[in-house]
């Protein structure tokens, strides 16, 4: 390795549910350096989960919404002697969290018509029930790595 490790930044946890999952989707949603307007989509999102699930805790379809959507295996372009491969990888843990939050923001922000806060909290229902966009994307990305099995010789 050619340079040494950047260290990771502490998190602090979110005002509310003072998780620092919560705090990352935040941070995730946010933009153009407005927290203020991403907590307020976020928490009015949990508060739409509270309505539809009023037997569970937004946290907790938050946290089984995120586990649906990890990617385990995921493909990297590696180059061999003029030809590309794509080579299936495991993915870290910390990666797969950020593709998780990455997937549940694209998404959300790709249904029209409604508000942030309403799309966010479909889009976490959907992921807690093992369907919707994000998590045909975490499938999407399996079955690539499935098809790429073969060049799996090629990790490094």
């Amino acid at each position: 390795m050619r340079r040494r490790r950047i260290a990771k930044r502490e998190m602090t946890p979110d005002v509310k549910y003072n998780s620092e999952l919560v705090a990352r989707l935040i941070n995730t949603i946010m933009r153009n350096g407005k927290k203020s307007v991403a907590q307020k989509i976020v928490y009015s999102a949990f508060d739409v989960i509270k309505a539809k699930k009023k037997d569970m805790d937004p946290l907790e379809v938050f946290l089984q919404a995120v586990e649906n959507i990890k990617p385990k295996l995921e493909v990297k372009s590696r180059r061999v002697g003029g030809a590309t491969y794509q080579v299936p990888v495991d993915v870290p843990a910390e990666r797969q969290v950020a593709l998780a939050m990455r997937w549940i923001a694209t998404y959300s922000q790709a249904k029209k018509g409604r508000s942030m806060a309403d799309s966010l909290s479909s889009e976490l229902l959907d992921a807690f029930e093992n369907q919707g966009a994000s998590v045909k994307k975490k499938e999407d990305t399996y079955k690539m790595a499935q098809a790429n099995k073969a060049f799996a010789h090629y990790r490094w």
